[in-house]
């Protein structure tokens, strides 16, 4: 699903070259749930940019879904974003004045999709991720473990490649957030590859894989053996208050 060779990145400041990655190569097949790991200035805020077509390697080859996207021109970067990777934020960054389904069919309106699939397939995603039942309420008015729900949903409209997620649950509670890495480990299961940043062990412990970032380097890359169940924990923390309506 996705190959990186010999990456490196060099970012050119008046007369000072500033090395954020170096001969950096990896794999990951498809349906793997990967978490990428590092201090700041590791590299992998660099990396993520790179992996999400929001910037290009100075050196190496990537190659996202059987396709070389290493060199692509920005306009088909663009194309490459929209309809082969879905992003989470750690601010979920939805449109605070329209409601959760017009958040959702965003995606589909810059691939040209017809208004009635786009609405069609926005229901789906927000059924997906079980909340069907918040389509028509704005973002203000859900919680922020829905928030980010609503984020996955427009993340998986399109049917990318692979989801890319930045810190998701960084801004949610401990319930919340053991939610959300539930929503991503049932996507696991049934075949979706997600690739997570994240600075807490204890989140990355629910991925299958771990690739650790020092000093732009690939300095760690293991399986985590004991795979954390978010079902486990949901189950021994203490409900939930009702949620806003």
């Amino acid at each position: 699903m996705l190959q990186v060779s010999n990456l490196s990145k060099v970012y050119q400041s008046d007369k000072i070259a500033v090395t954020a990655l170096k001969e950096v190569s990896f794999s990951v097949s498809s349906g793997s749930f990967v978490a990428i790991m590092g201090p700041s200035g590791s590299g992998k805020s660099t990396l993520m940019n790179i992996l999400g077509c929001l910037d290009q390697p100075t050196t190496g080859q990537y190659i996202l879904d059987g396709v070389d996207v290493s060199h692509l021109p920005e306009n088909e970067l663009a194309k490459v974003r929209n309809l082969k990777i879905g992003f989470v934020f750690q601010t979920f960054n939805l449109l605070p004045r329209v409601n959760c389904l017009r958040n959702v069919e965003l995606p589909m309106i810059y691939a040209g999709v017809e208004p009635k699939e786009r609405r069609n397939k926005a229901m789906e995603a927000l059924e997906r991720v079980g909340l069907a039942d918040r389509a028509a309420h704005r973002p203000n008015e859900i919680s922020g473990g829905q928030r980010q729900r609503v984020a996955i949903a427009r993340a998986l409209v399109n049917n990318p490649a692979i989801i890319m997620a930045d810190e998701p649950t960084g801004n949610l509670d401990t319930r919340s957030g053991e939610e959300i890495m539930l929503l991503f480990q049932q996507l696991s299961a049934e075949g979706a590859t997600i690739l997570l940043v994240t600075h807490e062990p204890e989140i990355a412990r629910h991925t299958q894989r771990i690739l650790h970032f020092r000093d732009g380097r690939l300095r760690e890359d293991f399986p985590v053996k004991d795979t954390v169940k978010a079902a486990d924990i949901l189950a021994e923390l203490p409900a939930k208050e009702e949620e806003p309506v």
